[in-house]
């Protein structure tokens, strides 16, 4: 029988969305996820970098030398470049009308990041406030929208002494990102420091703060590295390509990747090309065909190349989809190929000290892979049965490495003991959420060798549970979360899982999986409300809310948790603190002070900032 919703199917159920009614209902399509700005991929980045990249643009294509940006503690962003300026008589279409702009015209902007015409029209839409304003041969217009809808718009324009160039400002709109959401200072600056690395010349001012860069990719593989190299960075140039890397004593690879201008975390065809191309390149130099791995460990590298009409898989532009560096001219894996084979090549004959250099860092790194793989066998046959025979993982249906509809969900849960796993497991969404438990206390992997990974039965048992025995690519799971207690004991074992992730599998916590599970410190409830506290804040405001009679627990470990409680706490509101690495940490140096064998030095530190917490006797 047929719904009988469906007789109500006309020609009025039909409806045009206009341009900002889609952004606004669709933002992920155009921004990606809304997220709260604790991740570089955050839609608040993406619109700042919408707007920024407009003055690149200018820049490249030689008009301009200096952008400002201000950002105020209210979230309000403010852009100004210095180059020709919007049309005056084109401000609106520019700002409101989709599919309208200067860079369809290839020889225009023939390397531009932006070639949709759709940017700044999702900026304008998702903002509660936005202004454009252009300078031109001395005179100026501009217009105030709010939600994509005109509030003000100056008809004529004026006279002004102001130099010609562009000036957006905006706030987004809270009624489409999260209320938390606010601009992080330090991926600003990050995102500055990586235009002025891509673009020498160019001097970002960023609240009062300058960047700028003479030596481009070699002074971002500088100030990005973690680790000390083996040798000198190779820095290498040519015509719309530009390469940094070296090799450090880590078994892992480390890129930063860039397509005209654009950050692309992801990746994409011409960093598949640069890490098949240096293989290649050192295979015919050595005259021996070393195995890729070998030649990859350790190797850090920025890669950038220009390219006409990009092709992204996404709009957010994290990872390249191009094949050609033009429509009609070669593959991008032939010219970036060609390239290494001639650049490459001459440098490693006229450097015979770093040739040599980066051939003992390849037979080093054979020789503990062969070394690995007995260990490799045995571990793999261990957690083959532990498949089947481990009740410490508890795994969901879906994975990341599968096509399930819901796999960008998939979470798998690290707790310790059986008490905590027990609660989560019971109150958890066996679709997509995974828990593993932990028996104790990991070991402390710090300045061991990877061998440890397959020694340690249960490292070995994570690593095979997660699928990252060979890289991050089989990863299973969206999302890694710690759950550990909030006491010491807590603390550490959280810490010595810290420690194995950022040296074994950095490159899962540079790709946003891994994060910190909060939960509540305290339960206060009356008889007709219950509020979870996660800090003594939150405590006081619920105490003033519900009464100074309410019944106030403090818990003490998950496992005092129960499971319908819990299900709030790992459910679609669950509260994760993501853990991110900025550009400043020295991992190596870090690491080495928390984890190394310095007692004394950590003694002094924990004695010198040790604060008091007074909890009250009540609770």
């Amino acid at each position: 029988m047929a719904d009988a919703a469906s007789h109500n199917y006309t020609e009025d159920s039909i409806r045009s969305l206009d341009w900002k009614e889609h952004i606004r209902m669709r933002p992920g399509m155009y921004i990606g996820k809304l997220g709260d700005g604790t991740s570089y991929d955050d839609g608040i980045y993406i619109l700042l970098k919408e707007v920024i990249d407009n003055a690149i643009d200018e820049f490249v294509m030689g008009f301009g030398r200096e952008v400002q940006i201000d950002i105020d503690d209210e979230g309000r962003v403010e852009v100004r470049d210095f180059g020709r300026g919007i049309p005056l008589g084109k401000l609106m279409d520019c700002a409101a009308k989709i599919n309208t702009g200067a860079k369809y015209d290839s020889e225009a902007f023939k390397k531009s990041v932006g070639l949709n015409g759709v940017g700044i029209k999702a900026v304008n839409a998702l903002s509660e406030s936005f202004e454009i304003q252009a300078y031109r041969e001395g005179s100026t217009r501009a217009i105030h929208f709010s939600q994509g809808e005109v509030v003000e718009e100056m008809k004529r324009a004026k006279k002004s002494d102001d130099p010609s160039g562009t000036r957006l400002a905006f706030n987004v709109d809270r009624t489409i990102f999260p209320s938390r959401t606010r601009v992080r200072p330090e991926i600003v600056a990050r995102m500055c420091r990586h235009y002025s690395y891509l673009n020498t010349g160019l001097t970002l001012i960023f609240n009062g703060k300058r960047f700028r860069s003479k030596n481009g990719l070699l002074d971002l593989l500088k100030e990005e590295m973690k680790e000390d190299s083996i040798y000198p960075a190779i820095h290498l140039a040519d015509t719309d390509i530009e390469v940094a890397f070296t090799h450090t004593a880590t078994s892992g690879e480390d890129y930063f990747s860039f397509v005209n201008g654009q950050n692309t975390h992801q990746g994409g065809t011409h960093l598949a090309a640069f890490r098949e191309g240096i293989v290649k390149t050192l295979r015919e130099f050595y005259k021996k065909n070393y195995d890729p791995a070998d030649i990859r460990a350790g190797l850090t590298a920025a890669v950038s190349v220009r390219i006409q009409e990009p092709v992204f898989e996404s709009q957010t532009k994290t990872k390249l989809g191009s094949t050609n560096i033009a429509p009609d001219g070669e593959t991008i894996r032939t010219f970036v190929s060609n390239f290494l084979k001639l650049h490459l090549d001459n440098y490693l004959h006229q450097n015979p000290k770093v040739a040599e250099a980066i051939q003992k860092r390849i037979v080093a790194a054979e020789k503990e892979r062969k070394e690995l793989k007995g260990i490799q066998k045995l571990a793999r046959e261990r957690a083959r049965k532990a498949k089947i025979h481990n009740k410490k993982l508890r795994d969901c249906r879906a994975h990341l490495d599968s096509k399930h509809k819901r796999r960008a969900e998939t979470t798998i849960f690290i707790t310790e003991g059986d008490s905590a796993s027990g609660s989560i497991t019971k109150s958890r969404d066996a679709e997509t959420q995974a828990v593993f438990s932990l028996r104790g206390k990991p070991l402390n992997s710090y300045s061991l060798s990877r061998k440890i990974v397959y020694e340690n039965e249960e490292f070995n048992l994570l690593q095979h549970a997660l699928n990252i025995e060979d890289g991050i690519e089989g990863l299973r799971y969206q999302r890694v979360v710690i759950a550990t207690d909030a006491d010491v004991d807590g603390m550490h074992i959280r810490l010595l899982l810290l420690t194995f992730f950022l040296q074994f599998f950095r490159e899962m916590v540079e790709a946003g999986h891994l994060y910190i599970l909060e939960t509540p410190l305290f339960r206060v409830r009356n008889k007709k409300e219950t509020r979870y506290c996660y800090t003594e804040e939150e405590r006081a405001n619920a105490i003033a809310a519900l009464g100074a009679k309410a019944e106030i627990t403090r818990f003490k470990g998950l496992g005092e948790i129960s499971p319908d409680e819990f299900h709030h706490m790992i459910g679609p509101d669950m509260r994760l603190q993501p853990v991110t690495l900025d550009e400043a940490e020295h991992i190596k140096e870090t690491l080495a002070f928390y984890m190394g064998k310095n007692t004394p030095d950590r003694q002094m530190f924990i004695i010198n900032h040790l604060k008091e917490d007074v909890v009250r006797s009540d609770v």
